[in-house]
């Protein structure tokens, strides 16, 4: 029975942006709400100017729809169902925000560094309230012991950065066709994986939600991309793999599946504090699938050499948690 929810989850979540994206790319093209490239980018990404974003509202409407529809099937919703599509909506509507900024008020930063941090925090903080008042645990188990740190009133402080710490690492990961698309696939998948190793299956359902919606927009993100999913998307992924990691006690195994959008953002880091204290760079362009483009890779092959660093990371995280 179970088994038939999750294939038929993952269906529909696939179908459904699938089935949107024929209707919303259009519409999205009519409103004018195409992407406006960076001028310090790579040049070769500026014929890519106009593309339609925003995309990643076909992906919350995909996944909310699925989730919902298919928990029904196998149990009422629970918190866990509720905490999830929380954070990936309200981190969505935080990226639909500065998208919305972007592309009809044509500001291309969007929203200010400190009002997105800003809004990232506040959802945060009611995430944490809620989970507190369900009576979840504090504690952040460390792989390969046996041991577990309960952080007790810190632990707010820890759900601050993980969540708006791997949501932006997401959003900075969304720089080429289809990378994070097959990335995110990756990573909810081997977090369905083990939620349903835990018995979570409530949490489970959600991640291979992502998984179809996510495959489905790659359909239309593939390179060349007829669609972007924009902040809107990204911050939501981000928001929401971080949700499930805490909510399934793999806080730390996150760091190990999620390996490419720690990488990435580490490279942001590092160009900038090099720049700062020594003047020279370390990568010809950061986050670093830029500096793969600049050193005469082509865009489809720093993809796919991502989407395999990221099946390895899976891998490994599920190989830790599972078997050893």
């Amino acid at each position: 029975m179970m088994e038939q929810v999750i294939f038929f989850t993952i269906l529909a979540g696939f179908l459904i942006t699938v089935l949107l994206s024929p209707i919303f790319i259009p519409f999205l093209r009519r409103l004018k709400f195409g992407q406006s490239i960076r001028e310090e980018g790579p040049k070769s990404h500026q014929k890519k100017t106009g593309t339609p974003t925003m995309g990643g509202i076909m992906i919350l409407l995909s996944v909310t729809a699925a989730t919902l529809l298919m928990t029904g099937k196998f149990s009422e919703p629970t918190v866990e169902t509720y905490l999830l599509l929380l954070v990936t909506l309200g981190f969505g509507l935080l990226g639909f925000l500065d998208d919305f900024i972007k592309v009809v008020l044509k500001r291309n930063l969007g929203l200010t560094s400190k009002q997105k941090l800003l809004g990232q925090i506040i959802i945060s903080v009611i995430f944490y309230f809620v989970y507190k008042q369900n009576d979840f645990s504090t504690e952040v188990h460390i792989p390969l012991t046996d041991t577990s740190i309960d952080l007790g009133w810190g632990y707010v402080l820890f759900i601050i950065f993980w969540l708006v710490g791997f949501s932006n690492a997401v959003n900075l990961t969304d720089g080429l066709d289809g990378l994070v698309s097959g990335t995110a696939a990756i990573a909810f998948g081997a977090f369905a994986v083990l939620a349903w190793n835990q018995s979570q299956f409530e949490v489970s359902i959600f991640s291979v939600a992502v998984v179809g919606a996510v495959l489905g927009f790659l359909v239309f993100n593939a390179h060349p991309a007829k669609v972007f999913m924009g902040d809107t998307g990204s911050l939501a992924l981000g928001g929401a793999i971080a949700t499930i990691a805490i909510l399934t006690k793999l806080e730390i195994i996150l760091i190990i599946i999620g390996g490419v959008f720690v990488i990435e953002t580490l490279s942001v880091i590092l160009q900038v504090a090099s720049f700062k204290t020594t003047g020279r760079r370390i990568f010809r362009m950061s986050p670093l699938h830029h500096h793969y483009e600049l050193v005469g890779w082509s865009e489809w092959r720093v993809v796919v050499t991502f989407w395999t660093v990221g099946l390895l990371f899976a891998i490994l995280g599920i190989y830790i948690e599972v078997w050893v």
